[in-house]
């Protein structure tokens, strides 16, 4: 079986304003990726929207409908400093969190061996009631807290390798000891959260920040030394990856220096560990990403081992 690829047209319509770094090219960007050989020959699915009650698995619903409500018909609406709504942003904001939903139902039934959902605006640091770092829901964690609701899972595990950490991700798996989630993230860096310490109340959060200018050996190091063997002790029945490709050397908005080689080969780990726990369901949803070149030559390799799975 091979890789299904979850997205919408509506993605391109999502604004955060003049000179934003999550702008409706990073989406062209992935979308350009995926036409070439051999990703043109994966099967691409339309993301349906998710529902306000799948929503509320994670978000308050006076936040969900406050962010709803806040939908300009024209110009720009702050939900914080670098977060905001457009026209557009509806059909957006709800179909990427379905996509990781619709991912989830399609993997669990075994339509395929593993999704990407090519979405945007990115999810991980939406809290409950809170947007934040560009996002306004918890895309991955709507998909994580849905597999539990309507399949009966019992363990599912988030791994996040975005540059930055997914506080938003961390806050709904420290609340509910069927979740697990853990992350390598750049620290000092946006939000601030991650420290090492932080295990949360039910100690399924494992954190490995690493310093600005860490590389290839630190990476591969906090992965293989603490965070594939503590998610293969959890023993997950669905793996989900935050595929943040902000941590590449050439991205603007941190000091990382991962290459597109370390993205491909994370993947190859997360897929072996996922062969051996979860019959190789995973399911992967896009968070950040901001140089272009960067970008695509990440999400290139990981998609090229995913769909070789």
């Amino acid at each position: 079986m091979s890789t299904l690829i979850f997205t919408h047209p509506s993605y391109e319509h999502h604004e955060n304003g003049p000179g934003h770094p999550e702008c409706p090219e990073r989406i062209r960007t992935v979308w350009q990726t995926l036409e070439r050989a051999p990703f043109d020959a994966l099967e691409r699915r339309e993301a349906e929207e998710a529902t306000p009650d799948e929503l509320a698995r994670v978000h308050e619903r006076g936040y969900i409908e406050m962010v709803l409500s806040s939908i300009p018909e024209q110009g720009f609406t702050q939900l914080d400093g670098d977060t905001a709504l457009s026209p557009g942003s509806r059909p957006a904001i709800l179909r990427a969190a379905g996509a990781v939903r619709d991912a989830v139902d399609a993997i669990m039934g075994g339509e395929a061996g593993n999704a990407f959902c090519a979405i945007r605006p990115c999810g991980h640091h939406a809290e409950p009631a809170r947007a934040m770092g560009f996002c306004s829901f918890n895309n991955i964690a709507v998909g994580a807290t849905h597999a539990l609701a309507a399949h009966g899972l019992e363990r599912v595990a988030i791994v996040d390798f975005d540059v930055h950490h997914g506080n938003g991700t961390q806050t709904t798996a420290s609340g509910d000891p069927r979740l697990m989630f853990a992350s390598t993230h750049q620290s000092p860096l946006f939000p601030g959260t991650g420290a090492r310490e932080e295990h949360g109340p039910y100690q399924n959060i494992v954190n490995c920040p690493l310093p600005a200018g860490a590389g290839t050996e630190a990476f591969q190091a906090a992965m293989r030394d603490t965070i594939l063997p503590a998610v293969e002790a959890f023993n997950p029945e669905l793996l989900l990856i935050s595929a943040g490709f902000d941590a590449h050397e050439r991205d603007p908005l941190a000091q990382l220096r991962f290459t597109a080689d370390d993205f491909a080969w994370v993947t190859r780990e997360l897929l072996d560990l996922a062969d051996r726990c979860c019959d190789g369901r995973v399911v992967s949803a896009l968070e950040g990403g901001y140089d272009m070149t960067g970008l695509a030559d990440s999400c290139a390799a990981h998609v090229r081992e995913l769909s070789e799975r």
